[in-house]
This record gives structure tokens, C-alpha cells and sequence, in this order.
């Protein structure tokens, strides 16, 4: 028959898994603080971008206005001149569609901040003011990846390369986190309003080359399935079946302007973020670009 063991022993072995537990809580407690500071390092990053934008772009329009006050008199132009030099967004500015003036050096951003750096994207009254990236061979990588490489939150606002960089494609699906705190793509939750969907129409996306201007025409709560997996967009059968899906919708969640027409000639882009406590759903903003070439 086995001996009980001595209170003794017994003693020793509760204060050995005290002490195991309190290591554990201790280490669980320091990677936690490690993750909120990188966490927070990252957002102050992001931030820091987005203001250095925000600088230049006051810098450059009080710059204008200076020159606008004391430039003289320009030199007749003729018409082919002037349809020649003709800004091409003058068309948008025609429609009455704000055109947020933004210098934004991507060479600078490439070199210093991250070389996947491609695009910038705007969306006036939310948060969302972030370079876009994409990873030359991972598409998940800035799912868990920082700016500067670290893992964890807040990761980056990109898109996969199943979409080329130039915005060509007919839909270019562009992701992000849905942060607690309102960062990232949390922003994309507030057109679930019914009024701020109205008041808001525009979605503004810089690149080198051009600035591509989109005018939301929807916005939903949807499955977590795969898009561009899922859909082969070059052909125009599917893209036109895709679009008829999603005018017929008729989800309750579901903002969309019925007065806005968009067919396989145009492009379109999907904003993509998470929904809270819903591993399986998605939240998505969709606009269709108005500045085609």
C-alpha cells in the first residue's frame, strides 16, 4: 500500500506550481506589453505618415494661393494650347467633386518608410488616410505585418497580387484591419449609416502616376469568401453576373445608390475589413471608379 505523502511534500509541490503560474503570468504579461507597445509604436507611425501627407499638402496650397496673389497677367493661350494642358481632372472639378490635393513623395516613402509602398488612400471624415502596399510573395504578409516589419497589430492597409498596382483591373480589392480604437479600416463600419453613406461619396486613391477617384455605390455586410479567387473577373460574363448579384441584393445591412450605373466597362474598387465577433463576415465599401482612362 502506498504511503500519503508528508505535509511536507505535499507543501513543496503546491509551491512549486505557485511559482510555475506565477512565471507563466509573468511572461504572458510582459508579451502583452510588448505587443500593445508595438501596437501603439505602429499607429504613432502610420500617424506620423499621414500628418508629414497632411504638412505638405497645406504647404503646397498656401504656395499656390502666394503665387495665385502675386502672379501677373499670363500670356494669351490658344484653345489647342489649352485643351493640350488641360489638368485632367478639370472634368471631375466640372462635376462639383472635391479634388483633395495631397504631395506625396513615393520615391521618399519607397527609400525611408517601406519599398512596398505603392498607392495612398483617403477617405474624407474618417480615419482612413494610409499608404496601401502589397508584398512581392506573400498576400498575407501585411495581414500580420507592420510598416517596419514587426508582427502584430495594427499590420497595413493592401491589397494581394491578384490585382496589378496601376488600378487597371475591374476590381481591385484593397483590405484592412477593423481596429478597436478606430484605426485602419474601422472607419469603413460607419457607412452602415444610412446618411453618412450619402454624405460621404468619395473614395480618393494616389498613386505616381494619377489620382484614381471612386464614387461609393454600396456598401454591405458579407461571407468571408475569397473575391478575386473566386470570381475570374476577365471575363465579362463573370464581372456582369458579379455586378447583377450585387444590385440585386437586398440584405437589410445593405446601403447602396440606386441612381449610380456600373457596368463591365467600368472599375471598380472594394474596400474589405472584418466584422466584429464575426470570424465568417465581412464588412465591404465598393465604388466605381470615375476618372477612367
Amino acid at each position: 500500500m502506498e504511503r500519503n505523502r508528508r505535509p511536507s511534500e505535499n507543501g513543496g509541490l503546491w509551491k512549486a506550481m505557485l511559482v510555475i503560474f506565477l512565471v507563466a503570468a509573468i511572461i504572458g504579461v510582459a508579451v502583452t506589453v510588448v505587443q500593445v507597445r508595438r501596437q501603439n509604436q505602429a499607429e504613432e507611425r502610420l500617424e506620423q505618415l499621414a500628418e508629414s501627407v497632411r504638412a505638405r499638402e497645406e504647404t503646397q496650397t498656401t504656395s499656390a494661393e502666394t503665387s495665385e496673389a502675386v502672379k501677373e497677367d499670363p500670356p494669351q493661350e490658344t484653345p489647342a494650347a489649352r485643351e493640350t494642358e488641360e489638368d485632367p481632372l478639370r472634368v471631375l472639378e466640372e462635376m462639383g467633386i472635391p479634388i483633395p490635393e495631397k504631395e506625396i513623395d513615393f520615391a521618399q516613402l519607397q527609400e525611408e518608410v517601406n519599398p512596398d509602398i505603392y498607392a495612398w488612400i483617403y477617405i474624407p471624415d474618417t480615419q482612413i488616410d494610409y499608404p496601401v502596399l502589397q508584398h512581392p510573395t506573400d498576400n498575407l504578409y501585411y495581414l500580420e505585418y507592420n510598416l517596419d516589419g514587426s508582427r502584430g497589430y495594427p499590420g497595413c492597409i493592401y491589397t494581394e497580387d491578384y490585382n496589378e498596382k496601376d488600378f487597371s483591373d475591374p476590381n481591385t480589392v484593397i483590405y484592412g484591419h477593423n481596429m478597436k480604437n478606430g484605426t485602419m479600416f474601422a472607419g469603413l463600419h460607419k457607412f452602415e449609416d444610412s446618411e453618412y453613406f450619402e454624405e460621404h461619396p468619395y473614395v480618393y486613391i494616389y498613386t505616381e502616376e494619377k489620382l484614381f477617384v471612386y464614387e461609393i455605390f454600396t456598401a454591405y455586410e458579407s461571407g468571408n469568401e475569397h473575391i478575386l479567387y473566386n470570381n475570374d473577373f476577365t471575363s465579362e460574363y463573370v464581372y456582369a453576373k458579379y455586378l447583377e448579384n450585387l444590385f440585386s441584393m437586398r440584405a437589410m445591412n445593405c446601403n447602396r445608390k440606386e441612381n449610380v450605373t456600373v457596368t463591365t466597362e467600368n472599375r471598380i474598387v472594394t474596400l474589405s475589413t472584418c466584422v466584429a465577433n464575426k470570424s465568417d463576415r465581412r464588412y465591404l465599401v465598393q465604388g466605381v471608379l470615375l476618372n477612367e482612362d
